[in-house]
């Protein structure tokens, strides 16, 4: 698209793996984290680009909230629902008024998607039916609205580098917790009920080395 190239390029890379996460995930500075609070979505990945000083604009769910606590909250851009809010706003959600509930700005892009402004009008009609009729179980909707203030507050934030990189060291350096030694350590003495074995000294000489 002739109109966006030279300001955003979106690369799907095929067979994801280690390999490529290696060189990924520390070029990374800003990690999305966007599951509804309390479905456990966000595992160990957002640890891994924490860990290398990217920062992570998600919800309050899965390790999102350790970050948050080893890091401090103020130093990852954080939106949406809280755990104990998503309940009552499902059952409000099925009360309320399916255009008032989506708001002005999706309902303008619900209306965008059905006159084919994007393309694929059957394929996108089709994925948008499954938040907008009284069944957005995941909050999408919900938590649209507070997703764009923190996308916001990101460019407010990268457009001043000096507090980029404050908040990139601060949350690279508290981050020693998701270290494996800790979780290692921690397997072992609560679940696995073993101790650590003693670490041999080295030996004084040559001939010792390899006595038993």
């Amino acid at each position: 698209d002739k109109g966006v190239n030279q300001y955003l390029k979106v690369v799907f890379l095929p067979n994801y793996n280690v390999s490529n996460a290696e060189v990924i995930i520390p070029a990374a500075e800003l990690s999305q984290h966007i599951s509804t609070a309390g479905m456990e979505a966000s595992g160990t990945s957002n640890m891994k680009f924490a860990m290398n000083g990217c920062l992570i604009i998600g919800t309050m769910d899965g390790a999102n909230v350790e970050i948050a606590e080893e890091a401090g909250k103020e130093n990852l851009f954080i939106f949406g629902a809280l755990v104990d809010e998503v309940n009552g706003l499902r059952q409000k959600m099925t009360q309320k008024d399916p255009v008032e509930y989506a708001g002005p700005i999706l309902n303008q892009i619900f209306r965008a998607i059905e006159d084919n402004v994007f393309g694929a009008r059957q394929e996108l009609v089709a994925l948008i039916d499954t938040i907008r009729n009284r069944n957005d179980y995941y909050l999408v909707c919900h938590d649209f609205v507070d997703y764009l203030r923190a996308q916001e507050e990101v460019d407010r934030c990268y457009a001043n580098p000096s507090e980029w990189n404050r908040r990139s060291i601060l949350t690279a350096v508290r981050m020693a917790k998701f270290s494996s030694d800790r979780t290692i350590q921690e397997y072992a003495y609560d679940i696995w009920n073993i101790a650590a074995c003693p670490t041999p000294q080295p030996a004084l000489k040559k001939e010792d080395v390899f006595k038993e």
